[in-house]
């Protein structure tokens, strides 16, 4: 890996950060705040939350195994996407490579700050080459993404192609994780220490059931973390926010729980969706949605739009013709697609 400094743009590496009211007292249990010019009144709404969610990253710490200091909160996962171009990447001048199909919100935010994506073609199997990513990377690679459980594929990516990647490229490489939960491969965040480079992404949108608060994790060696607190707006997560994370995390049994039904439901709606006429294939996935081929994605995602029943087409990306993204909802919700597709003619 290239020194950090090398890595990063010289105007941010050189920033000096936003100095928020609450980043500038430590140590003492205050009690009076005339340093924000904050309404005294309307209790607790009318404070600034903690710019960097120290009590949350605290809790999330226990659970997910990294030291606060290593961890990065947004709006989203999309912030931390959007952030890490921010400070790598110098516009009109560095690049990233990507697989091809993924997330889309990667070449969003490489259109979006002026950043040149490279696309590598997953194979059949929806997989990926190390040689390949590495191929089509030059000097001015400054990052590489890779989500696994890829979406819209659902499939893990290959663990051993991924290790090469991240002891073969001097440049960043960010794993989305963002479906992790589903799956039975280890956290790339418990290998923060053996990987320099490497940033996971996670959130809470999926085994969470918390999409609404927009809450996104990032883990990262603490340097890295730190050059992402410096450019990242001040109060980028709200208290409302934080008070709903904590309370989720007092109950992890119950997230561990819906993962648990969600496998167990993902096991049996990919049985019987295999059995319908309209469908020509499911592929494997280890996520909490599945790909499937089926005989005419576009007449089939408006039949169930008029039934309405929402599923995504994805026919418009790369080597998924004639697919529909199909996400796992209760048996109730997924009776009643089953039960619409038996009825859909041609």
């Amino acid at each position: 890996m290239k020194a950090l400094k090398e890595l990063t743009r010289p105007n941010i590496w050189n920033l000096k950060p936003y100095s928020s009211a609450r980043d500038e007292y430590k140590g003492v249990k205050a009690s009076v705040f005339l340093d924000a010019n904050e309404n005294p009144y309307n209790n607790p709404y009318n404070r600034y939350p903690d710019p960097l969610q120290w009590t949350l990253k605290t809790e999330l710490s226990r659970i997910k195994k990294v030291a606060p200091e290593c961890i990065f909160l947004g709006n989203g996962s999309d912030e931390a996407i959007d952030l890490v171009y921010r400070a790598f990447c110098e516009p009109g001048v560095d690049n990233v490579v990507a697989i091809d199909p993924t997330y889309g919100m990667y070449e969003v935010c490489a259109d979006v700050n002026n950043v040149s994506y490279r696309k590598v073609r997953l194979d059949e199997q929806f997989q990926f080459s190390a040689d390949a990513l590495l191929a089509a990377a030059d000097e001015h690679t400054k990052l590489m993404f890779l989500c696994s459980p890829n979406n819209p594929t659902g499939n893990n990516l290959c663990r051993k192609e991924m290790i090469q990647l991240l002891t073969s490229f001097d440049g960043l490489v960010v794993v989305d994780e963002a479906y992790c939960d589903f799956s039975d491969e280890p956290s790339f965040a418990l290998q923060l220490a053996t990987y320099p480079n490497l940033i996971v992404l996670q959130t809470f949108s999926k085994a969470w059931g918390c999409a609404a608060i927009r809450l996104g994790m990032a883990f990262a060696s603490e340097e890295i973390i730190a050059i992402l607190n410096k450019i990242k707006y001040p109060y980028n997560v709200n208290m409302l926010t934080q008070q709903q994370a904590m309370d989720a995390l007092q109950r992890y049994y119950e997230v561990e729980r819906w993962v648990s039904v969600l496998r167990e439901e993902r096991t049996r709606l990919i049985e019987e969706f295999r059995k319908l006429p309209c469908c020509l294939t499911v592929y494997p996935t280890d996520a909490n949605f599945f790909l499937a081929k089926v005989t005419d994605a576009r007449k089939i995602y408006q039949y169930l739009v008029q039934e309405g029943i929402i599923v995504r087409n994805r026919s418009h990306i790369t080597l998924c013709n004639d697919c529909l993204r199909v996400t796992i909802g209760t048996r109730v919700e997924d009776n009643t697609l089953l039960e619409a597709l038996k009825k859909y003619k041609p």
